[in-house]
């Protein structure tokens, strides 16, 4: 194991993944829905901000909708290149042929509370374990770890290799990551990275605030 170069903030690129169908929620476009008087991908893009260096959206529907959205952030529209909605990982794709820089930081529309550091502890993992990918664990009362595979810093030089795979009709986020020396990022903050997956929960945290 070699440590490399820590990456900076001029070399991240962020990606907010709005793309999906949003089946769980009916089929509306996910990132479009209101909390607190916001979109739930506004909220993200603005925590992604501070820790990036230019911002892309990934989204296959309302693009002009997004557009508006994310030009006060400077961000960019890329849409799926892999027909027929194939998931998160032809988001990171249109990601990293998208991105002009060295690393992309992925982050999913749903997750308006995700932590401010994130960008700064993956690029730190990244860098110290020599990796191609960093991702997010979390843990609860009980001990029982999850992965947030969809936050994630990468190298944009694995498109060509994630272009092969979902070639080949694969789709699943964590055997594309076993391809590559993967890090996974312990983050103590499990409401940080709370995604919301039905409109009943969206309602159900108007009058949350998140966590920082």
């Amino acid at each position: 194991m070699h440590a490399i170069g820590r990456p900076t903030r001029d070399q991240l690129t962020g990606l907010v993944l709005a793309g999906g169908r949003g089946t769980r929620m009916g089929g509306v476009d996910k990132g479009l829905q209101a909390l607190h008087g916001e979109p739930l991908a506004v909220h993200v893009l603005r925590r992604l901000a501070p820790q990036t260096g230019a911002l892309l959206i990934s989204a296959n529907r309302h693009p002009d909708l997004y557009a508006s959205l994310g030009a006060p952030f400077g961000a960019k529209i890329v849409a799926d290149t892999v027909p027929e909605f194939p998931g998160p990982l032809a988001g990171l794709l249109a990601g990293l042929r998208a991105a002009h820089s060295d690393y992309l930081l992925s982050a999913p529309c749903d997750t308006p509370w995700l932590p401010a550091d994130l960008a700064e502890r993956l690029a730190d993992a990244l860098a110290a374990n020599g990796a191609d990918i960093a991702t997010v664990t979390t843990s609860d009362a009980g001990g029982n770890v999850s992965l947030h595979p969809v936050f994630a810093l990468l190298r944009t030089s694995l498109a060509d290799d994630l272009a092969a795979f979902l070639d080949a009709g694969e789709r699943k986020v964590r055997a594309w990551y076993a391809r590559h020396k993967t890090v996974e990022v312990a983050f103590t903050d499990e409401r940080a990275f709370y995604n919301i997956n039905s409109l009943q929960e969206l309602a159900d945290l108007e009058h949350l605030r998140g966590p920082g």
